[in-house]
């Protein structure tokens, strides 16, 4: 009834009463003066009261005054004017010695031509189901709380065999071992930066160009000798995706950077790395450029495990691969479009890595 505009009815009271009386849903007719004509069985049953001691009985004085609300009654007097409407109002009904009830009430206004206007109030009792949404919610939370603790606790973890791996590289002797080890670690780390951005957010969303920034700060401090020779920097919009593709980015990001800053640079040259990330929908757009001394003409060997990670999860990701000239220097871009199916494998020309 809540919603609908004032019911002219031509029939008189009793064709109202009789309605009333046989109504599935705990129905009271009432006059103006919020006294009851008349009570469906199923309202008498709904709340224990005795069906013969209704009519005749203020709302107010249902039951054992559990009815007597100030607010229902200011609600159902501004109905009875025709002045307001009650649509969907929720008040919990408290009997004594009886468990609090929570219900939802629809109240409208009967005109009859010329005769006495009336108000039909119905009643849902919705306890049980604002239980189990109480019940729901409190288990979303506890579930969000114990997922917040274990990025927590995976963040924490990584972070120490972060500071294993970059400890074991300062400690061996051999300078491939040293770089294999500090490769390892900035991996270690772009993983650790997701779980830190998850930890904080507490929902599984990462906003990409904050992510790239703490990222490629983190391989800069360590990677960089001089800041005032080689910059990394970092342009993204507003993004946001999964943890698990932004693991992915993130670990293509940590291979190419660390390609650059191995080999476009040599002999303290200077220069710029540029990450740049931008998408639209589905589809997005990844890329990483340096103005370094480019690509080597001619064979340059079997691609190495950078090359076949990024390779890998370029196609984990449905993206396609590309590296050109970037006059100077080189240029790799990962591209995903929702509307092209991505080749296995679009990168002819592997990376130093």
């Amino acid at each position: 009834m809540a919603g609908h505009p004032i019911l002219h009815v031509d029939a008189g009271h009793g064709l109202a009463m009789a309605i009333i009386a046989t109504a599935a849903e705990p129905t009271l007719l009432l006059d103006d003066d919020l006294v009851v004509i008349a009570a469906s069985d199923s309202f008498c049953r709904a709340f224990d009261i005795d069906p013969a001691h209704t009519s005749g009985l203020r709302i107010s004085d249902l039951g054992a005054g559990e009815w007597d609300a100030p607010q229902l009654r200011s609600l159902l007097k501004a109905t009875a004017s025709g002045s307001a409407k009650i649509p969907g109002y929720e008040m919990d009904l408290t009997a004594p010695g009886r468990p609090i009830r929570r219900l939802v009430l629809n109240a409208e206004k009967l005109v009859f031509g010329g005769t006495q206007d009336l108000l039909i109030l119905a009643v849902a009792d919705v306890t049980d189901l604002r239980l189990a949404e109480k019940v729901k919610d409190d288990l979303i939370r506890e579930k969000a709380a114990m997922l917040k603790e274990l990025q927590h606790r995976v963040a924490n973890s990584l972070q120490i065999i972060a500071s294993v791996l970059l400890q074991s590289a300062r400690r061996v002797q051999s300078d491939e071992i040293r770089q294999h080890l500090h490769s390892a670690h900035h991996r270690v780390m772009s993983v650790a930066s997701v779980q830190r951005q998850l930890a904080t957010t507490g929902e599984d969303e990462v906003r990409i160009g904050a992510y790239l920034t703490e990222l490629c700060d983190s391989i800069g401090a360590s990677m960089i000798r001089d800041p005032a020779l080689l910059t990394l920097s970092v342009e993204a919009d507003a993004s946001v995706t999964n943890s698990e593709i932004s693991v992915s980015l993130g670990l293509i990001v940590t291979e190419l950077v660390i390609n650059a800053l191995k080999h476009a640079f040599p002999d303290d040259r200077p220069g710029t790395i540029k990450v740049a990330y931008r998408s639209q929908g589905a589809t997005w757009r990844l890329s990483i450029a340096d103005d370094g001394v480019g690509m080597p003409s001619g064979d340059v060997g079997k691609p190495g495990l950078g090359t076949s990670i990024v390779r890998a999860l370029a196609a984990q990701l449905k993206a396609a691969v590309s590296v050109t000239a970037n006059n100077p220097g080189t240029m790799v871009v990962i591209d995903h479009d929702e509307h092209v199916i991505a080749p296995t494998d679009k990168a002819a020309v592997p990376l130093l890595i």
